[in-house]
């Protein structure tokens, strides 16, 4: 399992302290957590960070939100809670994101992070619906996101994993829409230069897939939903988990 300290030897440059934030908005599953680390080990990893460029602040706990200056790249995670319930960390996170965004401060908002981002400027999160969308699943890049910085090197479909109840349902102003798919029409969506939300999990392997799937059972059976059909739906995204280390590598390149 991939930790957030990383050991460098004296020959080897250091990278600079803390210049990629995550914004931990919460916790993954209690036995997934146990057995593979947390959203923000995930997100490390295929970034392709090290936890000495890596700053994590655990926002639902209450820690402090650092100064921007310095920053090169913030990444929201994803969370258990819903954007809809305005808990009061989370519409503390809203504001600093919203003033990370003026400052063009480079953002990527995945799932819960991806809706934060919305509210945060403006648009409209609710429940998706369709219900829930668990499992991996065909997305399909609008023809904006062609051009983007982040999502134009991803071909016009391509599959990633998805566990989320809630969406956005309608996008900020001057938004713009990068991928939909027949479940969720704002899979992606960049606002100004630099700040992007995905709906779906870069992060996400196929095994955390899997226990994602296994945990919403009953979830998803209420809904008339066919569990063994998401089952099968699971296999690797290696194009979706390249969002990472390409949001990584855009922000070094920013400087």
């Amino acid at each position: 399992m991939y930790r957030v300290t990383h050991p460098h030897s004296e020959s080897e440059p250091r990278p600079e302290a803390g210049r990629f934030l995550i914004l931990k908005m919460g916790s993954t599953l209690p036995a997934l957590k146990e057995r593979r680390g947390d959203f923000e080990d995930w997100i490390i990893q295929g970034a392709g960070l090290s936890g000495a460029e890596v700053q994590v602040v655990d926002v639902p706990s209450g820690q402090p939100f650092p100064e921007m200056d310095g920053r090169s790249g913030v990444i929201i995670t994803g969370s258990h809670s819903m954007v809809t319930e305005r808990l009061p960390w989370s519409e503390r996170a809203a504001q600093w994101v919203r003033e990370a965004v003026a400052r063009d401060v480079a953002v990527l908002g995945i799932c819960y992070g991806h809706q934060l981002l919305a509210h945060a400027l403006g648009g409209a999160v609710g429940n998706n619906p369709h219900g829930s969308e668990v499992g991996t699943a065909e997305v399909v890049r609008e023809g904006a996101g062609a051009a983007d910085g982040l999502l134009g090197t991803l071909p016009a479909r391509f599959t990633a994993h998805e566990s989320h109840t809630q969406s956005v349902l309608s996008l900020p102003a001057g938004a713009v829409r990068l991928a939909s798919n027949g479940w969720d029409a704002n899979q992606a969506f960049r606002i100004g230069g630099h700040a992007w939300g995905v709906q779906f999990h870069p992060e996400f392997d196929a095994q955390i897939m899997a226990s994602y799937i296994h945990a919403d059972g009953d979830l998803l059976s209420a809904e008339g939903q066919d569990i063994d059909e998401r089952r099968a739906t699971v296999k690797e995204t290696p194009l979706a988990a390249s969002l990472l280390r390409r949001f990584a590598d855009l922000c070094r390149a920013a400087g």
